[in-house]
This record gives C-alpha cells, sequence and structure tokens, in this order.
C-alpha cells in the first residue's frame, strides 16, 4: 500500500499539479493581456503538445467557443465540485481526462485538463506489479512458516516425547541434546536438571518413607512391649510409674523425630524465607558457645571459640542457630573425653563461614557423600543416640540460604582424623 501511495498516487498528484499551473498561468495572460491573450496562450500550447495530451476548451457568453481542442462542455463539469474525470473519445480510441474548471467571469468559463489514458495504463501496469508481489511474498512467507514449524516441531519433538514419557509416571528418560548449543539445547538441558532434581526428591520420599518406618519401628515396638509388660508384670504402683514414664520418653523421642521431618519439610519448601532479615550471628554465635562450654566441661571436654567481631548476614536467625546447634551436638557426642571441639567464624569477600571441628573418630569419603540424607547414619554412629536428621536439618538451611555444607578431615592423616563440618553462606 505504501509503495502504490508513492508510485501510482504521485502519479495523479503531479498531473494535478500541472494543471493547477496551467490554469493559474492562464489566468495570469487574462489580467495581463484580456481575452485574445489566453486564447493565443491556449493556441500555443497546443500547437508544442506533441504527445497530444493537453485538453481545453474556452467558452465565451452564450456558449460561444473561443478556443480549445474539446468539442463540448460536459454535463460533469456544471457540478459543485471543481474537478472532474470523464470519459473521452479521441482518435477512435476511448480515453480518460482529468480536467479542472475555472470560471473565468462575465459569462466566460474554462476547462484545463490533460490525457491521462497513459498515466492510468502506468499506474495499472504498477498495480498488476504490486499485487504480483505482493502475492509472491505471500506465497514465500507462507512456505517460510511451514518451514520454520517443521524445524520448531523437529527440534522440539524429543523434548514433547521426554514429558510425554514422565507424564505417564516414568522419570528416567531425558531430553537428548544436540552439539549446537542453542537455545532448544539450552532449553533441554535445563528440563534435564530439573527432571534430576525431582527424580532425586522422589528418591529422598521413598528413602524417607522407608526409613521412618524402619528407624520408628523399633521405638515403638519397644514401648509396646514395656507398656504391655508393666500392665501383666508390675507388682506396685513404682514400677508401674517407672514403665509409664520410659514408655513417655520413647513417644516422646518419637514426636521429637517426626517434628524434626516437619521442620526440614518446611525448610526445604522455603516457608520461612519471609523471616530473612539483616542480623549479626556473632552475638548468637556467642551465646551458644556459652550454653554448649558448660555442656562439654560435663564430658571432660573443651570447647575452643574463635569468632569475629562481627558476623552480618541477611537469613533466617532462629534457623542459623539451630543449625549450629545440631552441629555442636554431633561434634560433642562424637568427641572423646579430653578432647576438643573448635567452634569457629570468618568473614570473606563475599561470604559467611562458620566451622565446628571435632577429635572424633571421622567419616569415611563414601559416607560423607550420603550425609545429609535424612534417617542417614554412618556405621560409627549406629551405636550413637540419635535419628540421623541433624546433618539433614543444616544442609536444609544451607540449601535455603543459597549456601553449602563442606566435611573434611580435622586431622588429615591421623589415627582419630576427626570432622570439620564448614556451613559457608553468602553475605549479600
Amino acid at each position: 500500500m505504501v509503495l502504490w501511495w508513492n508510485t501510482a498516487g504521485a502519479l495523479d498528484r503531479q498531473v494535478d499539479a500541472a494543471i493547477r499551473a496551467d490554469a493559474t498561468a492562464l489566468m495570469e495572460r487574462l489580467e495581463a493581456g484580456g481575452m485574445p491573450a489566453v486564447v493565443a496562450a491556449i493556441e500555443d500550447r497546443m500547437a508544442v503538445d506533441v504527445q497530444n495530451e493537453t485538453l481545453y476548451l474556452l467558452l465565451g457568453p452564450e456558449d460561444r467557443r473561443l478556443a480549445g481542442n474539446l468539442s463540448t462542455w460536459p454535463p460533469e463539469a456544471n457540478g459543485e465540485f471543481s474537478w472532474i474525470r470523464i470519459p473521452l473519445q479521441r482518435d477512435g480510441a476511448v480515453s480518460e481526462a482529468r480536467l479542472f474548471r475555472v470560471d473565468v467571469g462575465g459569462g466566460t468559463r474554462m476547462l484545463v485538463g490533460r490525457d491521462v489514458a497513459e498515466k492510468l495504463r502506468l499506474r495499472g501496469l504498477l498495480s498488476e506489479g504490486i499485487a504480483w508481489a505482493a502475492s509472491a511474498s505471500a506465497g514465500f512467507a507462507v512456505l517460510g512458516a511451514w518451514l520454520l514449524r517443521r524445524s520448531l516441531e523437529r527440534r522440539l519433538s524429543p523434548i514433547y516425547r521426554t514429558a510425554r514419557a514422565i507424564s505417564s509416571g516414568d522419570l528416567t528418560p531425558r531430553v537428548p541434546l544436540s552439539e549446537r548449543d542453542d537455545e532448544f539445547d539450552k532449553l533441554g538441558a535445563t528440563m534435564n536438571a530439573m527432571l534430576d532434581r525431582i527424580a532425586q526428591l522422589m528418591e529422598g520420599v521413598r528413602g524417607v518413607s522407608d526409613a521412618i518406618a524402619h528407624d520408628l519401628r523399633t521405638p515403638i515396638a519397644r514401648a509396646r512391649a514395656k507398656l504391655e509388660e508393666s500392665l501383666h508384670a508390675a507388682h506396685d504402683e513404682d514400677s508401674l510409674r517407672a514403665a509409664v514414664e520410659q514408655g513417655i520418653a520413647d513417644l516422646d523421642a518419637i514426636a521429637r523425630v517426626f517434628q524434626a521431618v516437619l521442620r526440614i519439610a518446611e525448610v526445604e519448601a522455603g516457608a520461612r524465607r519471609a523471616a530473612f532479615a539483616e542480623t549479626d550471628l556473632a552475638p548468637v554465635l556467642a551465646d551458644i558457645a556459652e550454653l554448649y562450654g558448660a555442656s562439654a566441661e560435663a564430658r571432660e571436654q573443651h570447647l575452643a571459640v574463635d569468632l569475629p567481631d562481627a558476623l552480618p548476614l541477611v537469613g533466617d536467625r532462629d534457623l542459623l542457630a539451630q543449625a549450629v546447634v545440631n552441629l555442636l551436638d554431633n561434634a560433642l557426642k562424637f568427641t572423646p573425653e579430653g578432647g576438643t571441639v573448635t567452634l569457629s567464624a570468618r568473614l570473606g569477600d563475599d561470604f559467611a563461614e562458620i566451622e565446628v571441628a571435632d577429635d572424633g573418630p571421622g567419616m569415611p569419603e563414601a559416607d560423607r557423600l550420603r550425609a545429609g540424607e535424612r534417617f542417614f547414619r554412618a556405621d560409627a554412629a549406629r551405636t550413637t543416640p540419635g535419628s540421623g536428621l541433624g546433618l539433614s536439618l543444616v544442609r536444609a538451611v544451607a540449601a535455603l540460604h543459597r549456601g553449602e555444607v563442606l566435611l573434611r578431615d580435622t586431622h588429615p592423616g591421623a589415627a582419630a582424623p576427626g570432622l570439620t563440618v564448614a556451613l559457608r553462606l553468602p553475605t549479600a
């Protein structure tokens, strides 16, 4: 449409401008030399018009013909509009005329125009060319859209197949990746990472279910057996009370396990992120160290503390404190009498690191890969009290704060290498 306006429309505007200029020049001749000058000017113009395109008709009073090459005054020129377009019969052929009416005055009137047949033919050819070009462009657009759709379907079909398999319950398929490293490969890689995470979570859910069934079956059975035995074998009120108190303690331990599982689930779901705030963890760690220092002395252990003056962080203060408490509980539990547990912290360029180191038996590399799984307990921890949820909560808190948990030997190469657990958190 823009091309037509700039070409065919320009032809019409050019014709109209030429007619208007011609009419203006004739009226100037009239003012300068009167009617004879206008007649002479019209005759001169027709004489030099080799293309025979100019059209004139000058009528005096009582429609007396004064000059021009039009035979009659067309009825269309008597309307209210000065510009008219009429069919024209010239040299045995039908043409078209574009005319402009000028009221000279005193009963004299004039028509000035052009034969626009050639321009109409040119406009027709131009319109036809534009129509063909538009049709070809539309055809190429449709073909390009079809090819693009086929290409997209071919690239997306592996993702469709993988998603269909996943929706049917099979979590093993993954989106195949090409070597192009384009947007579709990035989408496939992201989807594969998501599926890996879902599979890991599903495996974790199955593992938690099995672990709960395994680890809670024994205390529940023990509590039931003791209560049943006391019901039949208790001889006095004191023995019955002792059995009931032991059963209540066992049930409390089971309740604590469920509370720990629910707390881990709450942290992993990100429900506590709303409690994030700027906080200085140094005073919190100092209070925890003071509390556990007394506990370490009662076990004939030593708690060493190396804390900075300030440890600014953005996070949930209570959860971070709970994570440090869990690490200290584990460290004191596995450190022998006379051993040392160290609580330290340092502030890096863009992170803060809290470390708890002990002098215990340490943890094999294979067990470190599974440390943090719910209810997982290494062989060395089987004989100690616990549920295997402490480090799981620490890892969940670290993940909530976009941090990580690092495990390494405290004394590499020693008979009792100990274990150092570092909680590294971003400061921003």
